[in-house]
């Protein structure tokens, strides 16, 4: 008897709590999650704090007629992301241009994410995208392409008042991706880029040889210029050194003096008749001749 009203007991209590949620007894609220009320059409009140929570001690006697006369709303408050893909703008060249907007979006009010627009969602989204075009058309090409941190504050500073009537709460908005659209027109700034970076490598390699052919001309000249001093130079040192020797030791100026002649003669490649020192020199250049 006992096992059997232990079943029957573990069986009736699902059943009891079931009841009792629908007729508004008791409710549970989950993280990031709210829950709005309403009475004859009228909105009576708001749970937004998770956990188990009983109607009546928040609404009076009032919340036995919501399963009846009322409805209750359940509203996820969790942070959102959202990607729109190549939105069309035109830069101040006349450039089609595609632009990825990437937002996020948390609902702060959930009443008037209920009722104040029929589709907020959509409604974001599209004052997203029309923010977005107003902001960047007729931009110059380039702010487009590297002021994209500066736009997407301006973007989010223009957004944020409707998001928030609306019950939305606007997080970070950025600006991912900006490309052109036009296949030929990229191809063509891809041509114009490679001509310019050839363009550029060629004058950086004009000047480079340009600066070394002028450092070895001026290297040139100093050597040039060195080396001409060290020869005006060498005579007098030389002399000097001579006029010294020739004090100190005259036989060794003489000898230095004849083995300078003597490598003159040997580098003139002159011819050299040696003779004897007793032989009379005319009757030998006479019988040379002969």
């Amino acid at each position: 008897m006992q096992i059997f009203l232990f079943i029957l007991g573990v069986a009736t209590i699902p059943m009891i709590l079931t009841f009792a949620r629908a007729f508004g007894i008791y409710t549970c609220v989950n993280e990031c999650e709210a829950q709005v009320f309403t009475l004859f059409g009228k909105v009576i009140g708001t749970l937004n704090r998770s956990g188990l929570h009983f109607p009546i001690s928040h609404f009076g006697m009032r919340a036995m007629l919501i399963p009846f006369f009322g409805k209750r709303y359940v509203v996820s408050t969790a942070l959102r992301q959202h990607y729109l893909r190549s939105q069309m703008v035109n830069s101040e060249e006349g450039t089609p241009m595609g632009v990825g907007i990437w937002y996020e979006m948390q609902v702060a009010d959930p009443v008037a994410y209920l009722f104040i627009n029929a589709n907020p969602d959509g409604s974001l989204q599209a004052n997203v995208t029309s923010s977005t075009i107003s902001t960047l058309s007729n931009l110059e090409m380039e702010t487009m392409l590297e002021d994209r941190h500066s736009l997407s504050r301006t973007v989010r500073q223009a957004v944020s008042p409707l998001s928030e009537k609306w019950g939305y709460r606007l997080g970070s908005v950025y600006i991912r991706k900006v490309e052109f659209t036009d296949m030929q027109m990229v191809h063509n700034i891809t041509e114009k880029v490679v001509k310019r970076l050839v363009q550029v490598t060629s004058a950086m390699k004009q000047d480079g040889e340009n600066r070394v052919g002028l450092i070895k001309s001026e290297t040139a000249f100093k050597v040039s210029q060195k080396m001409a001093e060290a020869a005006a130079a060498r005579p007098e040192i030389v002399g000097q050194k001579l006029n010294e020797i020739g004090k100190k030791d005259p036989e060794v100026l003489d000898t230095v003096l004849e083995v300078m002649e003597i490598n003159q003669l040997l580098e003139a490649g002159a011819s050299i008749d040696i003779l004897p020192e007793s032989s009379n020199v005319l009757v030998q250049l006479g019988s040379s001749k002969e």
